[in-house]
């Protein structure tokens, strides 16, 4: 492993996630290492596409998917670090639940509320 790819993932990791998720002291391991060197030290990392960008494209992929947990950690790091405002996420849960179907659009919206109501 290159220790400068996986500090650089390291340092995009908790970019991304505006701190709200740490990567636990200490973690290591194949899955670990590689997650943090490929998809963070060298695909978040690529400025072919903004952090937002990729984060968008990551909000219709997970709504698709149906993942209530990483749907709510992206939303609220998408909103921390200034990438979409409040106004917007009705606006994007709209747009999305026509492409993903209403039970899915449906557990969005319910993120997208209790978001807001924070």
């Amino acid at each position: 492993m290159n220790k400068y790819d996986r500090a650089r993932g390291v340092e995009l990791f908790e970019e991304v996630y505006a701190g709200d998720v740490q990567v636990p002291a200490g973690a290591a391991g194949p899955f670990v290492d590689f997650m943090l060197e490929t998809l963070f030290g060298t695909l978040w990392a690529d400025e072919t596409l903004s952090i937002r960008d990729r984060r968008l494209l990551l909000i219709g992929a997970i709504t698709a998917l149906g993942d209530p947990v990483t749907l709510q950690i992206q939303l609220r790091a998408a909103l921390k670090r200034g990438e979409l405002r409040a106004d917007q996420l009705d606006a994007l849960a709209m747009f999305l639940t026509q492409y993903v179907g209403y039970p899915r659009g449906s557990q969005l919206f319910r993120i997208v509320t209790e978001l807001k109501a924070a």
